[in-house]
C-alpha cells in the first residue's frame, strides 16, 4: 500500500481505477461527480492512457462497451440522470457478457433533480439497471477509502463474472476529503481467452445470455459466493438497523450512543447491495423485535430487500420500520430519536 494522502472522494476512485490497471476513461460531465473526468484528463495521457470527453453519456457507454470487447479496463462515471441516459448501453455490455466498471455518484431526483446527496438510485442500480433479464454487481463505500478499495473490487469482480460492476455513492461522498492508501499497481498478464484482439481463436468464445439457465446460474453463482456486509454488535441486538454508504455512519454513532443508554441495538452495512447480504440476516440470533431501515430517500428503497431478506432469514415476524430523510444525511440524533418513538409506540411499521 502507498502512504496515505488527503484526496476527495471522487478523486479516490479515479486513482484506484488507474491502480487497478484502468487505462481507458470515457464520460460527460455532471454534478457531482465532473471531478473524476477531471482527474483523468490530467493523468490519462501522462501514463499512456486514454481519456475522452464523449458528446453524450449515450456515446461515453458506447465507447466503453467497444473497449471491453478487446478485454482491456474500462470505465465511466456519471450521476444519477446521467445513468438513466446510459441504460441501453449498460443492457447491452450485459447481453455480450461484456466487465466494466460504472460509477454512480448520486444525486437526487426525480428527473434532473438537485446536486443535494441522495440514495434514490438503489432501484434502479440493484434491480437491473435497464431492459433486460440481468443484474450489475452493485458496491456501495462508506468512505474514501472504501471508494477506493471498492474501486479495485469492482474490476476485479467485473472480469471475474463477465459483467458491470457499478460504484454507488453518493455527492457528499465524492466531494469530502479523507486520507486513503492506494494498494500497488499489478499489470494483467492472462489470456482472457474471450476477446476480439484479431488472432484467429475459434468461433463463439462469448456464450449467449439468453440460453436458458444462463443468468440464472451466474447469479445464484454470486449470491453465494460475493455478499459483502459488516455487522456491528448484533450478536445479542433485539432491534437492528441496515444502512449504507453515508448513513451507516451516523447510525454506527447512534448504535454505540444507544448501547451506552443500555438498549440492544445494532447495525448491519450491506457492502454489496447486490448481491443483497442475506447471510448477513441469517447470521442474527435471538428474538429481533424489529428491523429499522435508514436510507437517504423520500420513499424508502433499501427497506424492501431488508423486508424480503427478513422473510427468507427466518426474522419474517419482526416489523421493519423506515427512517427516510430525503435528500439528506439522516443526523445521528435524528436517528436516535426515531427509535425511541419506536420504543413508545410512536412509529407505524412499514412492513
Amino acid at each position: 500500500m502507498s502512504d496515505k494522502v488527503l484526496m476527495k472522494g471522487n478523486e479516490a476512485i479515479a486513482e484506484a481505477a488507474i491502480t487497478a490497471g484502468c487505462r481507458h476513461y470515457f464520460g460527460y460531465p455532471i454534478t457531482p461527480q465532473t471531478e473524476i473526468a477531471a482527474y483523468m484528463a490530467k493523468r490519462m495521457p501522462k501514463i499512456g492512457g486514454t481519456f475522452l470527453q464523449a458528446e453524450s453519456e449515450i456515446a461515453a457507454i458506447n465507447m466503453v462497451y467497444g473497449v471491453s470487447s478487446t478485454g482491456h479496463r474500462v470505465m465511466t462515471s456519471s450521476s444519477s440522470p446521467g445513468i438513466s441516459l446510459k441504460g441501453e448501453g449498460l443492457s447491452y455490455l450485459a447481453g455480450a457478457d461484456l466487465p466494466a466498471l460504472v460509477v454512480n455518484v448520486q444525486r437526487g431526483g426525480p428527473g434532473l433533480g438537485g446536486i443535494q446527496p441522495s440514495q434514490s438510485d438503489y432501484f434502479q442500480a440493484t434491480k437491473g439497471g435497464a431492459h433486460g433479464d440481468f443484474h450489475m454487481i452493485v458496491l456501495a463505500p462508506s468512505s474514501v477509502q472504501e471508494m477506493a478499495d471498492l474501486t479495485v473490487k469492482g474490476f476485479e469482480l467485473a472480469d471475474k463474472y463477465r459483467m458491470t460492476s457499478m460504484i454507488l455513492a453518493d455527492g457528499t461522498m465524492g466531494q469530502m476529503m479523507e486520507p486513503v492508501a492506494f494498494p500497488e499497481f499489478k499489470e494483467r498478464t492472462e489470456d482472457l481467452g474471450w476477446t476480439f484482439d484479431g488472432t484467429n481463436r475459434p468461433h463463439g468464445r462469448i456464450e449467449n445470455p439468453e440460453k436458458p439457465g444462463f443468468v440464472r446460474n451466474k447469479i445464484k453463482t454470486m449470491e453465494e459466493n460475493e455478499q459483502q456486509w459488516e455487522s456491528y454488535m448484533v450478536e445479542d441486538a433485539e432491534y437492528i438497523f441496515v444502512a449504507f454508504g453515508l448513513p451507516s455512519r451516523t447510525t454506527r454513532n447512534a448504535v454505540e450512543q444507544l448501547r451506552a443508554k443500555g438498549e440492544k441495538v445494532g447495525l448491519i452495512r450491506p457492502i454489496t447491495v447486490w448481491p443483497f447480504p442475506a447471510k448477513a440476516f441469517a447470521e442474527a440470533k435471538g428474538d429481533i423485535k424489529g428491523l429499522i431501515s435508514v436510507e437517504s430517500t423520500d420513499a424508502g428503497q433499501l427497506i424492501e430487500d431488508v423486508a424480503l431478506t427478513a422473510k427468507k432469514t427466518g426474522h419474517g415476524n419482526a416489523p421493519v420500520y423506515g427512517l427516510f430523510s430525503g435528500q439528506n444525511i439522516p443526523k445521528t440524533k435524528e436517528i436516535i430519536e426515531y427509535f425511541e418513538g419506536i420504543k413508545a409506540g410512536q412509529m407505524k411499521e412499514v412492513f
